[in-house]
């Protein structure tokens, strides 16, 4: 059986593919023998369009049919919608195979220094035929776009927990430090308590993001509330923030060492995130997004 795209779309619109057809052949026996139908069944066809259209749509000159100026017409847009079903169709079998599909994967900010791009390195050297779609996103965002199906996969923290819309899957831990100036009274310590840091000026993510939450909850269980000065969108510009000396952060510990200007201090007791992948339950995955959620987790991500 011809599965190829162009035949599909053919099977989809029939009476638009005889209509394309005639077309291209002028000649009702080879436009019936191209989409696979007899002569009379064609000719049944042709007249049902030009009925259902209120137009003549063909017109004979000798042992050839022409198309009317309505049929041209028609033909024309016959053409146009075949070859957008046929890239439709291509785009589907491209969907259902888990070696050339395309995936949405969403993650944060944090992760594309260096744990995301390698991740990805090596996937894709094992299935080259799928492609990504790369976005990153606030946690929330991230969240309601895999909610909504914009996003296949998000690779996020904390993880939603119990929430029946959403499928998560642990791929590692973050260790959380506080971030502090060199200048700063706590750059001699190795550990810092939280309790501490009662009445010092913070610099933190926006609220909605990931990290933000899970400052927010590590000042209320040391019995304040955080009211950051400044608030940025990208982890490295908080880093900056606190190089500069605008206040002290909860951040992931640096893959490369404390940016010059810092020190990261332990918490006490100490602290990770847990990060993982998130899908919705609402909707399967379609298989190549599910190959690499699969592969990703026998990943052991440093």
């Amino acid at each position: 059986m011809d599965s190829s795209p162009e035949r599909i779309a053919a099977e989809l619109t029939p009476r638009l593919a005889l209509l394309d057809a005639v077309r291209r052949y002028g000649n009702l026996t080879a436009a019936a023998a191209d989409i696979g139908i007899p002569q009379p069944t064609a000719s049944r066809w042709l007249a049902a369009i030009a009925q259902t259209c209120g137009v003549d749509l063909v017109a004979r000159s000798g042992r050839r049919i022409e198309l009317t100026r309505a049929g041209h017409a028609l033909a024309e847009a016959a053409s146009t919608a075949i070859t957008a079903m046929g890239t439709g169709a291509a785009r589907a079998i491209e969907a259902a195979d888990p070696e050339q599909g395309h995936v949405v994967f969403a993650f944060l900010h944090t992760m594309g220094q260096r744990k995301v791009p390698e991740l990805l390195r090596d996937f894709r050297a094992a299935h080259p035929g799928v492609r990504f779609t790369l976005t990153q996103d606030p946690h929330e965002v991230m969240l309601e776009e895999v909610r909504s199906g914009t996003v296949d996969l998000a690779l996020t923290s904390p993880l939603p927990g119990a929430d029946p819309e959403f499928e998560t899957a642990p791929l590692f831990s973050d260790e959380l430090v506080l971030v502090v100036g060199e200048q700063h009274r706590f750059a001699e310590h190795e550990r810092v308590r939280m309790a501490w840091c009662r009445g010092e000026t913070f610099v933190s993510t926006k609220a909605g993001y990931g990290l933000r939450g899970i400052t927010d909850r590590l000042c209320a269980a040391a019995g304040f509330t955080m009211r950051p000065a400044f608030e940025g969108e990208e982890v490295d510009t908080v880093r900056g923030l606190v190089a500069a000396g605008l206040g002290i952060a909860v951040l992931p510990a640096r893959e490369d060492g404390p940016l010059p200007g810092t020190v990261e201090c332990l918490l006490a007791p100490r602290c990770w995130r847990e990060v993982g992948l998130v899908s919705s339950t609402r909707r399967p995955l379609s298989p190549a997004a599910r190959r690499f959620r699969d592969w990703a987790l026998t990943r052991r991500v440093p």
